[in-house]
């Protein structure tokens, strides 16, 4: 995390309509038509942005995908009670080729600041740890045939790392946060890709050799299915923190959403 824009954004409206479960290490659970007693056979977790559930958006989003997908969804607490940054710390969105201003940047600095001991403790490889401890519980106790992940910002580059283990059967990856392309080339599942038009963290020269990499793939042994789709003017966040007054924002972060419920509807079959 290394620019304003991992903070900017707004906050949907609505209430969630789900539960924090304190027998699944403090998840955010939006179930299925079934409910608690009889668990889909698929699943989609998603994974969130620096905010974590502290900001309602995510838990939103799980109740919609909830009742789009009819199946469970699962918001994992991967950062511990502790995101990396505070909800309150939300600034205004910006739209595509809008730059920080100076005071945005120190604004941010000074957050980071203070942030420090949750960047350590939620360092990628201790977040892995606990989602592997956390889908092993779901497996055991829910019996889910299928798992799907959707990730933004940081939970985008948690996704692509996810994508290379047997956690996962389908990933969706929107405006990912830092990622290496080693990382990318060693995914195994089906994956989708969100794409903000401006995207500090995945501007086009790593978007084309992201997308290079599975289309190199193409009719070999080791072929995944995959997409790459772009949302004309928007930023970094956009799928997760719209600001949806604006209209090309909203009709990209609508669109966004109809990408992951059809990309999971495809690929998690069961």
């Amino acid at each position: 995390m290394s620019c304003p824009n991992c903070i900017s954004g707004d906050v949907l409206k609505g209430e969630p309509t789900g539960s924090i479960r304190s027998d699944y290490q403090g998840a955010y659970f939006a179930p299925g038509p079934g409910g608690d007693e009889q668990p889909s056979k698929r699943t989609v977790l998603i994974f969130t942005d620096a905010f974590g559930l502290a900001l309602k958006n995510c838990k939103i989003m799980a109740d919609e995908f909830a009742k789009k997908l009819e199946c469970d969804v699962w918001i994992p607490d991967y950062f511990n009670g502790k995101p990396l940054f505070p909800h309150d710390a939300l600034t205004l969105p910006d739209r595509a080729h809008v730059k920080p201003s100076i005071w945005e940047w120190i604004r941010f600095v000074s957050i980071a600041l203070t942030r420090i001991p949750n960047f350590i403790s939620n360092r990628p490889a201790t977040v892995d740890k606990r989602l592997e401890s956390f889908i092993g519980l779901i497996r055991e106790k829910k019996k889910y045939e299928k798992i799907g992940a959707v990730g933004y910002c940081f939970g985008g580059s948690t996704c692509v790392r996810m994508g290379s283990t047997d956690l996962v059967d389908s990933v969706v990856i929107a405006h990912p946060g830092r990622f290496t392309m080693d990382q990318v080339k060693a995914i195994k599942v089906p994956t989708a890709w969100v794409c903000a038009e401006d995207d500090m963290f995945f501007p086009d020269t790593l978007r084309n050799q992201a997308e290079a990499v599975f289309k190199a793939r193409e009719g070999k042994d080791n072929f995944v299915e995959y997409e790459f789709k772009e949302y004309k003017g928007t930023a970094h966040g956009f799928a997760s923190r719209p600001n949806l007054d604006l209209p090309e924002i909203k009709a990209a972060y609508e669109g966004a959403f109809s990408q992951t419920v059809e990309w999971f509807k495809k690929t998690l079959v069961v």
